[in-house]
């Protein structure tokens, strides 16, 4: 299976329908501090719910159109980091990314998401590289910013969380502003 290994401490690797109930139990432990910003948290109820989307990432890989990534912190999932796909004409794509509690304050994610950016551009040779945040979300705006990800923008109500629609402020990297 597909693992990369980032730093000492963090590695990323793709999942397998095995690793279904640790994501789960990981999701159980950090519902609430994931459910402000994912609209997804809700849907989860049990470690079955991600078999199918297990599949769909490995399928995801396996067609050449980006990845999503288990995040280990020194052997532990804690969070994930991946691309919403690739827009292969265009050559760009988008990135997304959440952490446990228990993961913040480490460089885990910064470090990750810097490490598929730099996949991106060397592997792929991309032009672009997206992420949006949520405009309140100074923790998730706080990675794109450390590594020199330009702000485009507002898109205006662009997500709606649980009947409340919000902000999202879109970055952006191209490769020649790239400094790994």
């Amino acid at each position: 299976m597909f693992t990369f290994k980032v730093d000492q401490s963090i590695e990323l690797k793709l999942l397998e329908k095995r690793d279904s109930k640790e994501v789960f139990e990981v999701l159980e432990e950090n519902r609430l501090h994931l459910r402000e910003w994912l609209p997804w948290v809700d849907g989860m109820t049990s470690e079955e719910d991600y078999e199918p989307i297990l599949k769909m990432w490995l399928e995801q890989f396996a067609g050449n159109n980006g990845f999503q990534a288990g995040i280990l912190y020194e052997g532990k999932f804690v969070g994930m980091v991946g691309f919403h796909g690739i827009d292969w004409n265009n050559s760009k794509t988008s990135i997304g990314y959440w952490l446990s509690k228990e993961g913040e304050g480490k460089g885990i994610m910064t470090k990750s998401v810097k490490a598929i950016v730099n996949h991106a551009f060397t592997y792929w040779n991309l032009h672009r590289v997206e992420i949006g945040c949520g405009e309140k979300n100074d923790k998730s705006r706080a990675i794109p910013k450390r590594l020199g990800f330009q702000i485009e923008g507002i898109r205006r109500d662009a997500e709606c969380l649980y009947g409340k629609h919000h902000n999202i402020v879109m970055y952006s990297m191209l490769k020649s502003e790239w400094k790994m």
